[in-house]
This record gives C-alpha cells, sequence and structure tokens, in this order.
C-alpha cells in the first residue's frame, strides 16, 4: 500500500516559499481545479478557507506523491480549523485525479469576499505563521 498521497492547495501552500517550509520532500506539481467547492477570505486572517458550493470552483496547485511524513507536518501546519478530505480535482491537461484537500470548518469566520491569490500577503503570512519554523 502506497504511503503517498496527492495534495490540492488553494491558499497559501500553493506557494513555494510557504509549501518549501512545510514539507521536507520535493513534489511534481501543476495547476488544477476543484469544482464544487468556494474559496473565502477569513476575517483578519491572509489565508482562505475552502467550503463545498455548488456550481463554484476554485483553481490551485496539486502536489504528487506526498509523503505520509510531509502529509502529516501538513497536517499539524493547517491544524484543528481544517479537515483533510478526499476529492478529485482536474489538472490543466483535463486529467481528473484523486487527492486530498484541506475543507475549512468555521465558515462563521468568512468575510465573505472570495480570497485571490494574487493579492496573498507573502511577507505578512511568512512573518506570523512561518517565523518559527525557519529553524526546524
Amino acid at each position: 500500500m502506497s504511503m503517498s498521497s496527492h495534495i490540492f492547495t488553494y491558499g497559501s501552500l500553493m506557494f513555494p516559499q510557504v509549501w518549501e517550509r512545510v514539507v521536507r520532500g520535493h513534489y511534481r506539481n501543476t495547476r488544477a481545479v476543484l469544482a464544487g467547492h468556494v474559496r473565502f477570505a477569513i476575517t483578519g486572517e491572509t489565508y482562505p478557507g475552502m467550503v463545498a458550493q455548488e456550481g463554484a470552483q476554485v483553481e490551485g496547485v496539486i502536489y504528487f506523491d506526498v509523503t505520509h511524513e510531509d502529509m502529516a507536518a501538513l497536517d499539524a501546519f493547517e491544524g484543528i480549523d481544517y479537515r483533510r478530505d478526499k476529492v478529485t480535482v482536474i489538472t490543466e491537461t483535463g486529467e481528473s485525479i484523486a487527492a486530498h484537500t484541506y475543507i475549512y470548518l468555521l465558515p462563521q469566520r468568512f468575510s465573505g469576499a472570495l480570497w485571490r491569490p494574487e493579492e496573498f500577503q507573502m511577507e505578512r503570512f511568512i512573518g506570523t505563521y512561518c517565523a518559527a519554523r525557519l529553524n526546524s
């Protein structure tokens, strides 16, 4: 049985600067889309949350064959506000792939605005959530 999984990321982990601080391995990745979900900004935070919503879709990045150890690191990074679920994403080449992703469990904290990757505040995020990891 394979101990690796594909991971669909849609927020801070889409960005190599964040992803590489959380995982140890190097993974092939490509752009992908998850249908039936929507990604919102969270009040007071730099990162988004994603929940199921018919008719919507979320663009993100899928990382392939992530090790069990790095999955555990990702679970810890995401914390208790997220649940890892299995979904099916479509890659930019049209391939349908089963992957894990993190569903947000506190939709009452959504600001109501969609979260846009191009507006991600990288420096603020890393200063807040990754600073302690730099020496680990």
